[in-house]
């Protein structure tokens, strides 16, 4: 997988513009998962729900054989910028524990609301696994 980031422009911060690869290997399309936990329970706080997420995330892909490293695009629907941007400490410490230093493409959407009343972020994912 190639970073796309031309010259010019400067670095982003936690996202990568986009990627490229040229390889046979397996695609990987996760729903949006929510922060709800293994019980359908929500933490009332934005930054455990992002933590939550990543790790029902993990989790799915560590079921297709492949790990956060494989992620190419993140696109996250959030219910509030005010906290997400009050969270972003906690939401920092969650992507560390979870993914690391990988940071795919990702597109942040501010929305309504979810299907589930108490969730504050969904996120999908999409990733590629190369062949072997």
């Amino acid at each position: 997988m190639r970073v796309l980031q031309p010259a010019e422009w400067s670095k982003p911060r936690g996202f990568s513009h986009g990627v490229a690869f040229d390889a046979p290997g397996k695609w990987i399309v996760l729903a949006g998962q929510t922060g709800g936990d293994e019980k359908g329970e929500y933490a009332p706080e934005m930054a455990a729900q992002v933590g939550t997420a990543l790790k029902r995330i993990i989790k799915l892909l560590n079921e297709a054989g492949a790990g956060p490293e494989h992620i190419v695009r993140l696109t996250w629907y959030l219910t509030s910028r005010s906290e997400y941007e009050a969270a972003g400490a906690g939401i920092g410490a969650a992507w560390k524990e979870t993914l690391g230093r990988n940071f795919p493409p990702s597109t942040l959407l501010y929305i309504d609301g979810l299907v589930d009343q108490r969730a504050k972020v969904e996120i999908e994912v999409t990733a590629f696994v190369p062949a072997a």
